[in-house]
């Protein structure tokens, strides 16, 4: 993937690792253009910042995707990257009947949400040179936390969706997995402080550091994420999913749920 040059579409860039990155990627010289859903956000993201644009997207609306996508290509014919990032994570307990809402939703925007983006620019992306779709999933989609398992299995669907992309556009269209470990975001209530979650400055810059690699990896893996990336080849799944129980089991406890 190049460094520079690029006009990159980032879902989800208005907070955390996707306003993160998207910053970083424009500081390297690249058109960005943050969509989401809180356009105020998006907006303070791309502030004092020439070449960085903000569009209002909800990634649970079909019809607003294809709308959507259509508006992007004709203002930003150029585009030729494109990153997944947008994502919700939902607490659940499986061990009791329960509303399944969170359930639905997530679903809807991690996994529905960047296949019908994907769709509505994959033709565009396949006829423009040095092309990228790059799907943001997560260590849990190797090793779930049993606290969050519709997002754990929203990340491991992608992960394999991910991997069947990348062979069908192999050679047109070159296709990348960011997978973060734990990184302190405003993804759930009280993570951007968390004890033991990566800082989000220190996450960005191995990510960036990574991207700059040539070849770019096929998976972008930081350090923290490796163990859980590899555990179940290392024969530690079983044990660290036995941990991460315990912490979904603590934070039950914690909410009161």
């Amino acid at each position: 993937m190049k460094n520079t040059g690029n006009t990159i579409l980032m879902t989800g860039g208005g907070s955390g690792i996707g306003e993160a990155l998207a910053q970083r990627f424009h500081d390297q010289g690249n058109v960005v253009i943050v969509a989401g859903r809180r356009l105020e956000a998006l907006e303070a993201a791309c502030k004092g910042r020439e070449d960085m644009h903000a569009l209002a997207l909800d990634v649970e609306s079909a019809e607003g995707i294809a709308a959507f996508a259509a508006r992007v290509l004709e203002d930003f014919p150029a585009l030729n990257v494109l990153i997944n990032n947008a994502g919700i994570m939902r607490y659940e307990r499986l061990d009791t009947a329960r509303d399944l809402g969170d359930a639905e939703a997530t679903l809807v925007t991690n996994v529905l949400g960047p296949i019908r983006l994907i769709d509505a620019l994959v033709d565009h992306l396949a006829a423009q040179e040095g092309s990228a779709i790059v799907n943001v999933t997560s260590g849990l989609a190797f090793v779930p936390l049993s606290g969050t398992p519709t997002y754990s299995a929203s990340k491991a669907a992608m992960h394999s969706y991910t991997q069947s992309l990348r062979e069908m556009l192999r050679g047109r269209v070159e296709v990348i997995e960011l997978a973060p470990p734990a990184v302190q975001t405003d993804l759930t209530p009280g993570q951007s402080t968390r004890e033991g979650y990566q800082p989000l400055s220190e996450f960005v810059g191995e990510v960036m550091a990574l991207f700059a690699q040539d070849p770019t990896p096929e998976e972008i893996l930081v350090e923290r994420v490796k163990p859980l990336r590899f555990s179940e080849v290392e024969g530690r799944q079983g044990a660290i999913i036995a941990n991460l129980t315990a912490v979904s089991r603590k934070m039950f406890e914690q909410l009161g749920t």
